[in-house]
């Protein structure tokens, strides 16, 4: 709930003044967002999203991105999820790697999906060396309900 100690931004992630926030209650972070009016804002129409929550989170974003336009790649060694196998769903590394499948395979007119590696995301025919984005920025790969989003 916001203006919780759960919904509190940690430190690590604090935003500089420069940088716009998205307060997302839902799994798809368009979902009743600003984050469509600030890629517009921005001019952007391909992402790269990694983060955590990979069964929950990020397949809603990636589907969220992808029905409205957004060309979108998952960076598929940039992902976590918790471990709710008690509740007899599968390992964290089983959803990880059903969510990097089903995503290098997605097909749309006039959009692109796909995969890659953090050292290696090819997108749309262009190739992107994440090495050089600031990943301390995003939240440690552990179970959390936050997601990171690069945008290029």
């Amino acid at each position: 709930m916001k203006d919780t100690v759960e919904w509190r931004i940690v430190t690590e992630l604090d935003p500089s003044n420069a940088e716009p926030l998205v307060e997302k209650n839902y799994g798809d972070s368009f979902e009743d967002t600003n984050l469509e009016t600030v890629l517009a804002d921005l001019g952007k129409g391909r992402l790269v999203i990694t983060g955590a929550q990979t069964d929950v989170c990020i397949r809603s974003t990636l589907h969220g991105a992808f029905a409205r336009g957004y060309d979108a790649t998952l960076v598929s060694d940039a992902l976590t999820t918790g471990d709710h196998t008690q509740w007899g769903t599968p390992s964290p590394d089983q959803v990880i790697a059903r969510t990097n499948l089903y995503w290098t395979h997605q097909t749309a007119p006039g959009r692109t999906a796909g995969t890659g590696l953090t050292n290696d995301v090819n997108f749309a025919g262009a190739h992107f060396d994440l090495s050089r984005i600031r990943w301390e920025r995003c939240p440690p790969l552990a179970a959390s309900d936050i997601p990171c989003y690069v945008v290029t």
